[in-house]
């Protein structure tokens, strides 16, 4: 059918469903990445197909076809549908229904891969102190302020850099991850932000290159993870998702530190741990961790019907 002179042409859309499944391995946080020679490292996905009862069953299939991992605990992230998830040129705006998604062990995943997902987000570990990288970036964000078009705009610029990365008077917030990575390409100082315009690399000397990129939005998709992850595990048992059945405190410290990127002040996590009721002993002990022996505690599911928001408030310790 022929459109009328002026008429809204009819856009056309595709759905895929994109997995950020992560674990955490010998103190690490881990992303399933899809690698390539030829490209940035991608999350799981695939398109939504007929045959698909539900959203979810179809990203546990596109999951499993691609890396052979069975998923467990997964839960809707967002839509994606930014303008530039598709080359330039195309007629097709893509959709992409972002899931996350924990496993207690990382397994072998075929073509895929188990990547530390702090390759992709530098700043955002604070466990060794301040990371250097930031030097960078705050370097960059002030020229960026400072290319403000009025005083307004240059102010309100400042006072959002102060706000997602911290200053002297905010101090840092683990939880924002999203809001840090979206400053950090509306100022073009991630090379996703160039890519995604049409320009070809090397990229200008400004760009923050320590942070390696991902395919299409996918570093979006999993700054969006880590937001969700780093928040509810102070509301909600979701940590214990990572969790193997038995384990000492000392591993329930380092994978909430792991996901957190800060570390905790020790007595007071465990005092923390111990009072709200969220492990109960086994009997058991391990000398896995090294040391005397670590007595091995599980998560006791009774908690859930006990209270509404069982999760850990974070006793950050002092740098």
């Amino acid at each position: 059918m022929s459109q009328k002179s002026g008429a809204v042409q009819p856009l056309k859309i595709s759905v895929g469903l994109s997995a950020v499944v992560l674990a955490v391995t010998e103190e690490e946080p881990k992303v399933l990445a899809i690698r390539s020679a030829r490209s940035d490292d991608a999350l799981p996905s695939g398109p939504l197909e007929p045959n698909h009862r539900t959203l979810e069953t179809g990203l546990r299939a596109w999951v499993e076809a691609q890396t052979g991992q069975k998923l467990g605990y997964v839960e809707q992230l967002y839509t994606f549908g930014d303008r530039y998830r598709d080359p330039l040129g195309s007629d097709l705006r893509s959709l992409s229904i972002g899931y996350l998604a924990l496993v207690s062990k990382a397994g072998d995943a075929g073509v895929a891969e188990w990547r530390d997902w702090y390759r992709y987000f530098p700043w955002e570990d604070w466990r060794g102190g301040r990371p250097e990288v930031l030097a960078k970036i705050l370097s960059g964000l002030r020229k960026w302020a400072q290319a403000a078009s009025t005083p307004a705009e240059k102010k309100l610029r400042e006072a959002r850099v102060r706000r997602t990365f911290g200053s002297t008077q905010l101090p840092w917030n683990d939880e924002p991850v999203l809001e840090r990575y979206e400053l950090l390409y509306e100022a073009r100082l991630v090379s996703e932000a160039h890519r995604d315009r049409g320009q070809k690399g090397p990229w200008p000397a400004e760009v923050i290159v320590e942070g390696e990129p991902m395919a299409a939005d996918h570093r979006r998709i999993l700054a969006t993870a880590i937001s969700r992850l780093r928040g509810k595990i102070k509301y909600r048992p979701v940590v214990f998702e990572l969790m193997p059945p038995n384990f000492p405190l000392g591993q329930l410290q380092a994978t909430v530190e792991a996901l957190a990127g800060v570390r905790l002040h020790k007595p007071n996590f465990r005092r923390l741990v111990e009072g709200l009721g969220l492990v109960e002993e086994t009997g058991q002990t391990t000398t896995a961790t090294g040391g005397r022996p670590a007595r091995l505690v599980q998560f006791r599911k009774e908690v859930l019907l006990e209270r509404l928001a069982p999760g850990f408030r974070l006793p950050i310790a002092k740098l």
